[in-house]
């Protein structure tokens, strides 16, 4: 049973502010762009129904594993992140947005990817930047919240914001690669929609003068398994070469002597 708590409640109300539906948008776009050319069989997206991150995949199979909610053209599937019902090698694509923020232990999440993705499977992860303007006015506000201020946090208070270094280290420890990543939501972490909508601008400028700075990252890691796949290519090819000559010679001589 996926285990529900006030963290991801509090993200979900968190989303339905103006900087929410902000960062909502460019994940949302994100996601449709990248998973439209991933295949295979069996996708799994695992967490935040508020993001219908499969709709634009073409796998037949897709799951939504969430607290029961469905996404359109998915089937709900009921799950914690870190014991998923699911056999080794059984997926081809999962999605994780800010999954990792709120597991009670988000390496024994990602190892579970590990063990459900197929070989050259996918993973692509949505989180929180600490190293930007926004996460950095977050612990500011939990500076202050320790010190005896009332004042609520800008972000939701899921676990640790994960760094995208971080990140990446983890998953190279489980065999992964780093294919691709990109960061977005760069204006300034301000709560009116009036002032986020002053400072589009930056949107169009972040990529290129901050790029490590955006509010929220993407990023897509393709699960390796080193060497299984080319030993048994590298095998058969051999053996095709050293049989070929023989079979060719047994045919000219068996021809001379008739």
């Amino acid at each position: 049973m996926l285990t529900t708590n006030h963290s991801s409640d509090e993200l979900t109300h968190w989303l339905d502010t103006p900087p929410g539906r902000y960062l909502l948008a460019w994940e949302q776009a994100q996601l449709d762009r990248v998973v439209a050319d991933l295949f295979g069989f069996h996708a799994l997206q695992l967490g935040l129904p508020e993001l219908e991150a499969l709709r634009s995949n073409r796998m037949p199979h897709r799951w939504l594993a969430s607290d029961g909610l469905a996404l359109r053209r998915a089937v709900a599937l009921h799950c914690d992140t870190d014991a998923l019902p699911l056999p080794e090698r059984s997926l081809d694509l999962v999605v994780l947005p800010h999954t990792l923020e709120l597991a009670r232990d988000p390496h024994l999440t990602l190892a579970e990817v590990e063990r459900v993705l197929v070989p050259e499977g996918r993973v692509v992860i949505l989180g929180f930047n600490p190293a930007s303007l926004w996460g950095l006015r977050q612990r500011l506000g939990r500076m202050r919240q320790r010190l005896g201020s009332g004042e609520p946090l800008f972000l939701p208070q899921p676990g640790d914001f994960i760094g995208y270094g971080r990140l990446r280290d983890w998953l190279r420890l489980l065999s992964f690669e780093v294919e691709g990543g990109r960061f977005g939501g760069y204006r300034p972490p301000v709560a009116s929609e009036r002032w986020l909508a002053r400072y589009t601008w930056m949107d169009r400028t972040g990529d290129r003068w901050w790029p490590v700075f955006g509010a929220v990252y993407m990023l897509v890691a393709v699960k390796r398994v080193r060497g299984m796949r080319l030993v048994g290519l590298v095998r058969r090819e051999r053996s095709k070469t050293q049989a070929a000559p023989a079979v060719v010679a047994n045919h000219h001589s068996q021809r001379e002597k008739t």
